[in-house]
């Protein structure tokens, strides 16, 4: 496919979700067929002008074991200026799940199009079916053979020309760093594998809610910044804007859902980026409704559309504007996030408003 990138305003990498097809591990645990669309199809409005079920256009109600899909999304995203997909990866001391789709990208060499890993760090459990005790699939960390037969898995993506690198080092994002026991000597040890097998070494970027002020200590390069929802124990918002998603936002039924008019969202979900003492990337939304996993319990930015996406990702844009070509990172949350209501693909309402908007900012369209 062919690039833009030398006339982009900004590197942005899209965090991928492969739950577009069943596995044996959901059938037992969610029911026979069970995907992402299960939940998105089944979600119905909770208060007066909720926009649900929110059903997808273009791309209809995909399965991702198909090649057709995943060369179609990768176009699209292309098209619009996106440089590559980050897929979420999941490993359980070497046991993978919803791994099909990627290593079907990997081994086929298509589609053509730039990618990179987030390690989804974190236990499986019923919270989105109100049962966040019940656990399905715990994350451990059993010790250096594990980190080892991990990190050989991880070199075979490395590898490919296709994935996406910053000052040629392969770029590996971790969900839950604080989670990581030891993170500092596992990913130095990572990086020492990768110099021996002949790379420049790691980028390494952790999903940061403003919860630790060194990425360093943790051996990250640095952080991706992430405020949605982040409250401190003194129901502060934690990058000191006056502003609590918990705490103030409305709600229109007894019991919920929360509701936050996402006109007021996005003035707080960029901080100022140059008061972080650490390599710091913004994180974009071009909208968040999750009540399709958690029902009442879930947080709604209501009143989305593509001209105040458009406003957020030019404040995005403009936080990382001064750097240098390699580190104009901006990662958007998400490409297919459906039952999280923070998805790119065309839906029915909006066609490809969101897309267009996108290209508008990267492009100076």
């Amino acid at each position: 496919m062919a690039s833009n990138s030398q006339r982009k305003k900004a590197r942005v990498i899209a965090f991928y979700l492969p739950q577009f097809h069943p596995i044996p591990e959901n059938d037992l645990w969610w029911g026979k067929g069970f995907t992402e669309w299960t939940n998105v199809t089944k979600a119905s409005p909770l208060f007066n002008g909720h926009e649900q079920p929110r059903l997808p256009a273009d791309l209809g109600f995909y399965d991702l074991r198909l090649p057709e899909v995943r060369s179609a999304q990768a176009e699209m995203a292309a098209a619009y200026g996106i440089e590559g997909f980050c897929y979420w990866h999941y490993w359980f001391a070497g046991r993978r799940l919803l791994e099909k789709p990627f290593s079907e990208v990997l081994a086929s060499g298509q589609p053509d199009f730039p990618f990179c890993l987030g390690w989804a760090n974190e236990s499986w459990t019923g919270v989105w079916n109100n049962d966040p005790r019940r656990m399905l699939i715990e994350q451990t960390y059993p010790g250096e053979a594990d980190d080892r037969a991990h990190f050989d898995y991880l070199l075979n993506a490395f590898n490919d020309h296709r994935y996406i690198t910053v000052d040629g080092k392969p770029l590996l994002f971790i969900y839950k760093p604080l989670k990581l026991p030891d993170a500092k000597q596992r990913l130095n040890r990572w990086r020492e594998w990768a110099h021996q097998a002949g790379l420049k070494g790691l980028y390494i970027l952790g999903n940061n809610q403003l919860d630790f002020e060194d990425p360093a200590a943790l051996g990250l390069d640095g952080a991706v910044i992430t405020t949605l929802g982040v409250i401190n124990s003194k129901n502060q918002v934690l990058n000191k804007a006056k502003w609590l998603f918990w705490g103030v936002s409305k709600k229109l039924n007894l019991g919920g859902p929360r509701i936050v008019e996402y006109r007021e969202a996005i003035k707080h979900l960029i901080p100022d980026l140059s008061k972080l003492s650490f390599d710091a990337y913004p994180c974009a939304y071009p909208n968040w409704d999750h009540t399709p996993r958690s029902g009442r319990k879930g947080l709604v930015l209501r009143g989305s559309t593509p001209e105040l996406f458009k406003k957020h990702m030019q404040d995005a844009v403009a936080a990382i504007d001064s750097r240098d070509d390699q580190h104009r990172l901006v990662f958007l949350k998400s490409w297919n996030e459906w039952a999280e209501g923070n998805y790119m693909e065309p839906d029915m309402k909006w066609g490809h408003g969101y897309l267009e908007a996108l290209r508008g900012v990267l492009f100076g369209d």
